[in-house]
Order: structure tokens, then sequence, then C-alpha cells
């Protein structure tokens, strides 16, 4: 294409300088009526030096720069069209254009012609460096590709090294610099690790504290069954408390088995999640009223597990159902990047110096109502897990005012 290219443009310009000496040429044959076979014999020598030639016809008179190109270049007189001709003549190829004219009473013909094979010779010699040159290039390109693929995978490299030394045990987290593309994907990657590693720790605690809480219960049951004295109903009550500990321990360590925390991929439908929640309490509490509001939900779907999104739900709920003499309120306003659960209710309420210590683990402010103090841990746990809290407080309503921020924004824990 190159060559095609630089031949077409040299065969326009030459054709074009060819056309305005022609034009130059009949002018001054214009001017020089007298003397029209000599002005342009005069110059015949020169047209040879400067590889040009000319045939000129005008009437029955023929005249060229070489007798050899009236022989050759005769057909071409016979044409009456202006126009730029290509001729091969022995090996070389010439460009000739063809010039009509008058002159006093008679038509004329001029010819013009330049051979094209020393600048087709150049235009091989330049096709033949350009195409070196891009070719030289071509392999430094290469090359250069080549060093920078292999660079752009050397993280990648380091990458799967890293990930055979987390298959042998011999690391826990990735710590390479990868291409910005990757870079969601180490942070994806290493958060994902993290999480299965908090699971891990959060199993291993379940099962430390279930062996620790269970221990003693166990061993005091077995040791009044193994006894011979007599199980009379007092010692029978004081195993059945026993045994409902132990299943409180048990539900309660569950419970907390059962959090999923962030980056779950699953989500949460608020506007259908939290209204069946709402109607589970009000067949659970029947002679009080639950009510719900939505501030600010500009979308339903919310990055939330749902089970421990239901879990928080449902522990405020059912506090605010066992201690409210009548009204439960509960409010759930979405902010741009957080997630806002009060309840309030109109029950006997906290003093304010017990407030602090709601949410501390097996802790119960009063007696009356059955329970083992864990709804309001595990609610704790809960809002740390999505990088969240719970606040405890007096509501207007005159009883207790629990509210539950937690943290949307990707990545929380």
């Amino acid at each position: 294409m190159h060559g095609f290219f630089l031949e077409s443009i040299a065969k326009d310009f030459l054709g074009e300088r060819l056309r305005r000496e022609a034009d130059h040429a009949v002018s001054q044959l214009g001017e020089e009526r007298s003397l029209v076979p000599e002005s342009l014999q005069s110059v015949s020598k020169s047209y040879q030096v400067f590889h040009h030639l000319y045939v000129l016809s005008i009437g029955d008179s023929v005249s060229a720069s070489d007798p050899k190109w009236q022989t050759r270049l005769s057909p071409l007189l016979a044409s009456d069209r202006d126009s730029l001709v290509e001729v091969e003549e022995g090996g070389r190829h010439l460009l000739v254009y063809r010039r009509h004219f008058s002159w006093e009473d008679s038509n004329g013909v001029l010819l013009i012609g330049e051979d094209f094979s020393q600048v087709e010779a150049g235009l091989a010699t330049l096709h033949w460096w350009v195409g070196a040159v891009a070719g030289a290039l071509l392999i430094v390109l290469i090359v250069l590709n080549m060093l920078a693929v292999n660079r752009g995978l050397k993280p990648l490299r380091e990458l799967r090294e890293q990930l055979d030394a987390l298959q042998a045990g011999q690391r826990r987290r990735f710590s390479v610099l990868v291409p910005s593309e990757l870079n969601v994907l180490v942070e994806q990657l290493n958060r994902f690790m993290d999480d299965i590693d908090s699971r891990l720790q959060h199993s291993r605690e379940s099962a430390a504290n279930l062996s620790h809480a269970l221990k003693t219960p166990l061993a005091a049951v077995t040791q009044v069954l193994r006894g011979n004295r007599p199980i009379d109903d007092d010692r029978r009550l004081k195993l059945l408390v026993r045994i409902e500990s132990i299943n409180a321990q048990l539900d309660a360590e569950l419970r907390r088995s059962r959090i999923a925390g962030p980056n779950m991929g699953r989500v949460t439908h608020l506007m259908n999640d939290s209204p069946r929640l709402i109607d589970m309490f009000r067949g659970l509490y029947p002679e009080k009223e639950f009510q719900i509001t939505y501030s600010n939900v500009d979308r339903d779907q919310i990055p939330i597990e749902p089970h421990d999104f239901s879990e928080m739900l449902g522990i405020l709920l059912d506090n605010g159902g066992k201690w409210a003499k009548y009204y439960i309120c509960c409010d759930i306003r979405l902010l741009t990047e957080m997630l806002v659960i009060t309840v309030d209710d109109d029950g006997p309420g906290v003093v304010e110096s017990d407030l602090p210590r709601l949410g501390e683990r097996g802790k119960r402010l009063d007696e009356r109502h059955p329970g083992y103090g864990l709804g309001l841990s595990i609610l704790t746990q809960l809002a740390a897990r999505y990088a969240g809290y719970a606040q405890f407080s007096h509501s207007s309503l005159g009883g207790l005012r629990a509210k539950v921020t937690l943290t949307l924004a990707e990545g929380a824990r």
C-alpha cells in the first residue's frame, strides 16, 4: 500500500508538472510564430539531459527531440484528448502529456514526456527503506509489548504464589501490589479471608463459651441423678431450672452461630421483611399494638443478610412486646450509608444508672419476665458485625428507646 500510494502521488505530481510545461510551450509557440520548430529544437538537448522529450505536430509537419520518439509516439498524435499517457519503451517507463492547440490556421498536438523509470527506482529504494524501518519498529514494538505484558503479569504470578502459600497455611492475607484493575479483586479476597477467619474465631469462642457454661450445670444434674437421695419437688424444680438454663445457653449460641455478617452477597427487602416480622409479633402479643413507620426509605434492598436483619429487628420487637403496657412503635430510617432502627415502648423503662448495662451478656435488670438476658447481648454483637452499635435511652412514650445504627457502606465489618 505504501508503494502504491507513493507511486500514485509521484505520477500526479509529474503529470501536473508536464501539463504546466506543455501549457508554457504552447504559449511560447503563440508568441514566436516564425520560429515554431526551432523554439523546441533549441531546447531538445536540455530536454534529453533532464530526461524530457517532446514530439510536436502542426498540420503536416512533425518534429521531435529525438527521431526515435517521433516514430514510437506518433500513434499518440491521433487522439483528440488532452491527457496523461503511460508508455513502455525498451524497459523504460515514460509519462507523456498530450496537449492539443491551434496555431495560425492549423491544429497542433504537443507531446511532452519524462522518463519515469528513475523516479520508480528512487521510489523502490525509499519503499525498501521504509519497509526496513517499519520492520525494525515492529520488532521493537513486539519486544516492548512482550516486556510490558511480562511486567503486567508479574503481579499475577506473585498472586498465584501467595495463593499457594495461603493453601499451605504459610500466610493469611494477600499483600501484593497489583494493577488498578485487580485492586478490587485482591481487596475482596482479603475481605473474604478476614470474614472466614472471623467466623472461625466466633465458632471457636462459641464452642469454648458453651463448654464453660454447660460444664457446671451438667455436672450438677449428673450428680443429682447419680445420687441415692430421692428427688423431691424442690430438687426437681432446681433440676428443671438447670436444664432450662442449659437450653437457653444452647439457644443463644445457636443464634450467634447463625450470624452471617456483611459481605455475604445477600440483601434484605425492607418493605417485605419488616412488615412480616411486625405481623408475627402482633400474633405473639395480641393485646399490644405494634406500629411501624419508614423514614427516607427510597429503596427496598439493603446490603444486610436477611436472617441478621430479622434477628436484630426481632430482638427489638420482642423486648418491646415483653415490657410495653400497650404500645410499641418501630421506625426504620434509611440514610446514605446508614440504617437506623428505633423501637419505643410505653413500658416502665430502665433507670438512668442501668442504661449502660443493657446489652451485657447474661445481664437481667428485671426478673419479672422470663428470659436469660441474652437477647440484647446478641443484638449488640450483631450490630458490631455491621460496624454499628446499639444505644438505649428513655423513650418519649415513657418506656425504653432501643436504637440500632448499622453501616451499609461496602466493606463494613
